[in-house]
């Protein structure tokens, strides 16, 4: 019998795993933004979210899985360089490590018809590549999308060897089969190629008479600049203006055409100097054959960008038309190195989404990502563990909800201001030790953040009851299996009060301090005790999985010395 294998990138660690914590979200309703006046369409279920990624993806999985649109992570590159706000210098190992786990949650928070964009540059691209073919499958590998990042200045020039211009994007979908990606046209000259005028628009295609495009323009009064460039942008304009009666001839090939076609074609010929006409269903355009030639209108490559009429040509995966000189100050906030054009996301947020979506970006870095879908009318969460996340991405919100952030975007999508954002942080450790090295729950948390903790380790959803009858209902699983948690030591009796509450239709899972009596009495209750029940769940008091070498633990072999093939953030014992 032949043993299946199957292609995958190895590295030291890879067999370790993280025991993530599921943490609950704490809101500051202080920190957070809404518009003075709400508008029709206004969304204001945003979330900034300030704490560690990892931690934070997990908090989010249980409520979110199977709903994000789309996401667009720009992780630190890994290159070595001490940037002002990451340190970005990690083995390979261990940036794979924490790179997989944390595109593995985000791949679960997909819907079945969305995407992610993993931004990178030659240090870890290929590598990330080879790792998202096996979380995400190669066949749902969409594309690797090209960026022109920076171009050569005058102290880059004198630098022998090739100037490294490129950064990249890789684009995948949650399932390829469900996936349909929105179409993408960018500006350029118009195309020299359409070199024929129609002169009689309005009379029966068979009757049509072509000129040159040359000839009609010659005619036509002059302007008053004969710059050369100002009469090319004159030529230009005529072309867009005209773009309807603008044409030019192609082949037709008797193998990659259409029988109707083809067969259109071979009349032609029999009939020369006359255009003929097939119309098509649909969305289909129409089909002009002339002299056994297809007549191709230039109309269809004049579409508004940005709220100009422009010529255009279909989106590629090569990205040379996004600037990012001059975005230092987008957003109204300095971030050397590590800021984005707000138009680069822009396109990605375009190509994969539609307002009313949800957009994730948990290396939220200046806010980039949550502004452009703000003003593209998606809902977003933004996850940043940083400082950055106050002294950048709020203020930057706060002008784009008070429509001040007059930079980036705003014009092209006429942002006006509106809509809002929720502040949240990561909940400590819900477990931490005592003066006698016990487990106990941390005093930070009150009834309803225990409540709500126990939910996520437990596999419930927080849902606490409204109706006094049942006070003991804090989540459930289903809509007959229900989860309550106290800190109080429950007897026998309060057990038996709990089961004729809940009633013999129902099951409740009790978690608490301590039990007493016979906890297998009552067939609809099941006990368990706090936190001896959770404690081998997951690891305990870590508050930082950041791709910060400083911040993570270094585990020794045997001889004493520190392995780097083996740093890895999971071991908790050296958490």
């Amino acid at each position: 019998m032949t043993r299946k294998t199957k292609l995958e990138l190895t590295w030291p660690g890879k067999e370790e795993r993280l025991k993530l914590e599921p943490r609950i979200l704490l809101e500051h309703p202080e920190c957070g933004h809404h518009a003075a006046t709400k508008r029709d369409g206004d969304l204001f279920d945003n979330m900034l979210i300030k704490g560690d990624n990892l931690l934070a993806l997990k908090a989010l999985e249980q409520d979110y899985a199977g709903k994000i649109k789309c996401v667009y992570v720009d992780p630190p590159f890994n290159t070595g360089a001490a940037f002002d706000h990451y340190d970005d210098g990690l083995e390979h190992s261990i940036w794979l490590s924490l790179m997989r786990q944390r595109l593995e949650i985000i791949r679960n928070l997909l819907t079945a018809d969305g995407a992610i964009f993993v931004h990178l540059d030659d240090n870890e691209a290929d590598y990330c590549k080879v790792l998202m073919d096996e979380i995400f499958g190669r066949k749902n590998f969409i594309s690797r999308l090209t960026v022109e990042a920076r171009a050569p200045s005058a102290f880059s020039t004198v630098n022998p060897g090739v100037f490294k211009a490129s950064e990249y994007i890789l684009w995948y979908a949650r399932d390829r089969g469900e996936f349909s990606e929105n179409s993408g046209r960018v500006k350029r000259d118009p195309d020299y190629a359409y070199g024929k005028w129609l002169s009689n628009p309005e009379a029966l295609p068979s009757e049509w008479r072509l000129e040159s495009l040359a000839d009609v323009y010659d005619l036509q009064p002059p302007g008053r600049s004969r710059h050369p460039r100002t009469m090319l942008e004159r030529f230009n304009s005529f072309i867009i203006e005209n773009a309807s009666r603008i044409c030019r001839l192609a082949s037709i090939s008797d193998t990659g055409a259409g029988q109707a076609i083809v067969d259109l074609k071979r009349k032609s010929l029999k009939n020369p100097g006359v255009v003929h006409h097939m119309q098509r269903e649909g969305d289909l355009d129409d089909v002009f054959v002339l002299d056994g030639q297809q007549l191709i209108f230039y109309g269809k490559n004049v579409v508004e960008i940005d709220g100009e009429r422009t010529a255009s040509r279909l989106l590629t995966n090569i990205w040379t038309d996004i600037a990012w000189e001059g975005i230092a100050n987008e957003g109204g906030v300095r971030f050397p190195k590590g800021k984005k054009p707000e138009r680069l996301l822009r396109r990605c947020i375009e190509l994969t989404s539609n307002p009313g979506d949800l957009i994730l970006d948990s290396f939220a870095g200046s806010g980039t990502t949550g502004a452009v879908a703000h003003k593209m009318g998606r809902r977003w969460i933004m996850v940043e563990i940083g400082d950055q996340a106050d002294t950048h991405i709020v203020p930057r919100l706060n002008k784009v909800i008070d429509g001040e952030d007059l930079g980036g975007i705003t014009k092209a999508v006429d942002w006006k201001g509106g809509g809002g954002f929720r502040y949240f942080t990561l909940a400590p450790s819900l477990l931490e030790r005592d003066a006698y090295n016990n487990w106990v729950i941390a005093p930070e948390y009150n009834g309803p953040m225990l409540a709500q903790a126990m939910c996520k380790h437990l596999g419930f959803t927080y849902d606490p009851a409204h109706d006094e009858a049942e006070w003991w209902r804090h989540g459930r699983s289903s809509e007959s299996d229900f989860l309550y948690v106290t800190t109080q030591a429950l007897t026998q009796d309060a057990l038996r009060l709990l089961s004729q509450e809940v009633g013999p239709e129902r099951s409740l899972l009790i978690c608490a301090r301590a039990f007493s009596g016979n906890i297998d009495a009552f067939e609809n209750l099941t006990c368990r005790k706090i936190p001896s029940s959770i404690l081998t769940k997951c690891e305990w008091g870590r508050d930082d999985y950041s791709l910060n070498v400083a911040a993570l633990p270094v585990r020794e072999d045997d001889d004493g010395d520190a392995d780097a093939g083996t740093l890895f953030a999971g071991d908790h014992k050296n958490g």
